[in-house]
């Protein structure tokens, strides 16, 4: 069973050394499984509850900003978080972290497929993961809520966000932006939960915990001159001119060395620009990319679509990294003047680049001015509604997950303003509900950690899946 850490006293998250960040943003990268929803419930886990380095509000605060951008929004959040701790560098440090054991995994699963056309030992490894993830989202859904959801108006803004992406399909965009105007209006009028009527910090130990954190926590920006002020233009003006030079220079350098019509630099403008209209997480762009890729680009089948999209889903690091494996697949079958695998490998390396150094840019530009603003209760109040919102996201993200991981095949009716999915009775999978009951049982019940229920579910889904 884990243990909670005991509480840091006020200003202690300014004292912890880099190493121990170090240590902590290597553990959260290797339990970043699960998606979005569970790589946040990860983070939730081990900054809030355990280490206590964040508080609630700001853990928050910080997840609010990350959902309006394009892009990995876990990742974004850990970029995030440990800038604000620890600075530009160690921001840097932990978004590469959050995205290495992804790539290194998903690369290695692609040089098997690509070679030996996919492999059941790996599929057995990997099978029972996927129930077992289905009960860190649940967790997350529950923690979230709990902390979240303030009142009526916020349980009705939760609700309304999951039906409007669950049953009407709407743009997540549209729902979010929805959402900050409904938190706006309910704020003017003072309805409860919002303006004059938002909850104050309660005199409990937790929340003078969270005080705590918060004092730890300005003090550290202070230190490294992050927040407590407005952001300088000049700074802004860097930031975008070094970030937007990072982005695409691998891609203009190869287009010099090889051509514009290179399959390389074809796949590093297309991902480049898909790393961009993400909004929403990985589900909300991967029918655009699969229709992209599968049809007009002709780099796989749709079948070795959904096989990239299951590595993605059973390995640790944002689902969009399931573009790595279409673009080693498309290099790996135009490799000219390379060997098809040094094509694959430099594919997925350009591809990984493009896909994820936007977040740095957006994080480091936008967040000081987020953290400028926090005290202010008009962006207060549209950011609790999208808190509120967010809790409706994360069970829409659980109810997707739990259908397409207990049933072999779900079916989608549409209507004129929306759709529903359908799971088929007969395709329940009865060792994955078994493996995904036992895994909520040990993480709700009895308190088990993340990594011995992990590994639990991996080694009784690998007996299932080659004994049945």
């Amino acid at each position: 069973m884990s243990s909670a850490a005991p509480p840091l006293p006020a200003g202690a998250a300014a004292t912890v050394s880099r190493r121990d960040a170090l240590l902590v943003w290597c553990r959260v990268a290797a339990l970043s499984f699960g998606g979005p929803a569970g790589q946040i419930a990860v983070m939730q886990r081990i900054l809030v509850d355990e280490k206590r380095w964040v508080s609630q509000q700001r853990f928050l605060h910080a997840l609010n900003y990350c959902m309006l951008l394009p892009g990995p929004e876990a990742q974004q959040l850990a970029i995030y978080l440990a800038w604000l701790l620890h600075g530009t560098w160690t921001g840097i440090l932990a978004g590469t972290l959050f995205v290495l054991p992804g790539f290194v995994s998903i690369l290695a699963l692609s040089v098997v497929y690509a070679t030996w056309q996919g492999s059941t030992l790996v599929a057995a490894l990997f099978w029972g993961l996927k129930p077992a993830v289905l009960a860190v989202v649940v967790e997350a859904l529950l923690r979230v809520g709990r902390r979240a959801l303030h009142g009526a108006a916020h349980r009705w803004i939760a609700a309304l966000a999951f039906v409007a992406l669950f049953f009407l399909d709407l743009p997540f965009p549209l729902v979010l932006a929805a959402a900050a105007l409904a938190g706006w209006l309910l704020g003017r009028r003072g309805v409860a939960g919002f303006g004059r009527g938002a909850p104050e910090p309660a005199p409990a130990g937790g929340d003078r915990d969270g005080e705590a954190a918060d004092r730890a926590v300005d003090a550290a920006a202070r230190d490294h001159g992050t927040a407590g002020r407005r952001p300088a233009l000049a700074r802004s003006l860097r930031v975008v001119a070094v970030w937007l030079l990072l982005w695409w220079l691998p891609v203009g350098a190869l287009a010099m060395a090889l051509g514009r019509e290179h399959v390389l630099v074809r796949e590093g403008v297309f991902f480049g620009k898909a790393a961009v209209v993400t909004f929403g997480g990985a589900y909300s762009v991967l029918a655009y990319v699969a229709q992209r890729a599968v049809e007009d680009f002709r780099w796989l089948t749709a079948n070795e679509m959904l096989d990239g999209l299951g590595m993605a889903e059973t390995t640790p690091g944002p689902l969009i990294q399931v573009v790595q494996f279409v673009a080693f697949l498309g290099a790996w079958r135009e490799p000219a003047p390379f060997a098809p695998l040094v094509a694959g490998v430099l594919g997925s390396l350009l591809t990984t680049w493009v896909t994820f150094v936007p977040s740095f840019l957006f994080i480091f530009l936008g967040a000081p001015y987020v953290e400028w603003l926090r005290e202010r209760r008009p962006l207060g109040d549209a950011l609790s509604a999208i808190t509120a919102a967010v809790v409706g996201v994360i069970l829409n993200l659980a109810v997707w997950f739990a259908l397409h991981t207990l049933f072999g095949e779900v079916r989608e009716l549409r209507w004129p303003v929306g759709r529903l999915l359908v799971p088929v009775p007969a395709t329940l999978d009865v060792g994955a509900l078994v493996v995904a009951m036992a895994a909520s049982w040990a993480l709700l019940r009895m308190r088990w950690g993340m990594l011995p229920t992990l590994f639990g579910a991996m080694a009784a889904g690998a007996i299932w899946y080659l004994v049945r």
